[in-house]
């Protein structure tokens, strides 16, 4: 069991609701703030969900829930956050049916220690922190963006080699402008919602903040700078007289790069750190894995199986919301 290093939220628990609509199995009590008792650890999970529509929901079940036996109540902890303690036997792939299919969970977060802020957060950044696939829109300018962008698409499914992938993609834009970069960045490049609300909130709960990515320097510096990122993991393109050479420096920032990045930053951090990670793709599994939190953020079927937190609609803001920070507690601008 985890232990509690500084409180979650600010808000009275004795406001919570309590959904009633199938009976609350008798087994380990739960706490106030979602702590486990006992010897083995029981998995609570969060959901954010209409009230109205989550309790259509639970007052209907499918055959296959009844068959199931499962017994849980979901109390509300926060408007749309509800929470409830799983009794039954653990299994991941179940546990998730129960949230998605049955519950209609828009996003959820599984935990068998706890609820406790990160001290780390680590992310992806295409199509996590920005909206795009930089390779991509950068193709546009080279105009090969929808011979590039397939390649994005099977490699993101975990399809192909990632450095493979990357390594042909590179070698496509060769000859294109260095300037096209910075168009892209001007003209195409936006942050996804909720992002700089998420790393600057975390930053002001004294997390750690680093931005891991298989894609370029070129771009992940300044989407840093713009949502407030400490650190920059990435790879580098090559330049030579002012165009790209199809190339690039140094070694490549993978899949195993992202877990190591975590794991040793996370290492910094002393026994005990609680780490968060955000990620869409195939190349983000080891990582989210890793992670205590791995939020899978509209993510790739592969990616999201991997998860212990998924983001199917809403913003980036949701993990604030799942993990108890309270709105008047976030950072905005």
């Amino acid at each position: 069991m985890m232990t509690v290093r500084r409180p979650l939220a600010k808000r009275a628990l004795a406001s919570r609701k309590a959904i009633a609509l199938l009976p609350l199995a008798v087994g380990p009590a739960m706490s106030a703030t979602g702590f486990l008792f006992g010897d083995s650890p029981v998995p609570i999970a969060r959901l954010i969900a209409d009230a109205a529509q989550l309790e259509t929901r639970l007052s209907n079940p499918p055959a296959w829930l009844i068959e199931l036996g499962a017994a849980f109540e979901p109390v509300e902890i926060d408007e749309g956050v509800h929470e409830f303690e799983w009794s039954g036997e653990y299994d991941p792939s179940l546990l998730w049916r129960v949230l998605s299919e049955a519950l209609g969970a828009e996003a959820a977060l599984i935990s068998d220690h706890g609820f406790d802020l990160p001290d780390l957060f680590i992310s992806d950044m295409d199509s996590t922190m920005i909206g795009q696939e930089c390779i991509d829109e950068l193709a546009d300018y080279a105009g090969i963006k929808p011979q590039i962008a397939a390649i994005t698409e099977r490699a993101m499914q975990g399809e192909l080699d990632f450095e493979e992938a990357l390594r042909e993609r590179v070698k496509l834009l060769a000859g294109l402008d260095e300037g096209a970069i910075q168009l892209c960045l001007n003209e195409r490049i936006s942050p996804m919602p909720g992002a700089r609300e998420l790393v600057q909130t975390l930053k002001e709960h004294d997390c750690q903040t680093v931005l891991v990515t298989g894609g370029f320097h070129h771009f992940a510096d300044p989407v840093a700078r713009q949502l407030g990122f400490e650190h920059v993991v990435g790879n580098r393109l090559d330049v030579a007289g002012g165009k790209l050479s199809g190339g690039l420096v140094g070694p490549i920032v993978d899949s195993s790069v992202k877990r190591a990045t975590l794991k040793s930053e996370l290492a910094k951090l002393g026994e005990g750190a609680v780490s968060l990670a955000t990620g869409d793709g195939a190349n983000d599994i080891p990582m989210l894995e890793a992670a205590h939190y791995g939020f899978a953020y509209k993510a790739k079927p592969k990616a999201k199986q991997a998860a212990n937190a998924w983001i199917d609609s809403g913003d980036l803001t949701s993990v604030l919301r799942l993990l108890g920070i309270p709105e008047e507690d976030w950072v905005r601008g």
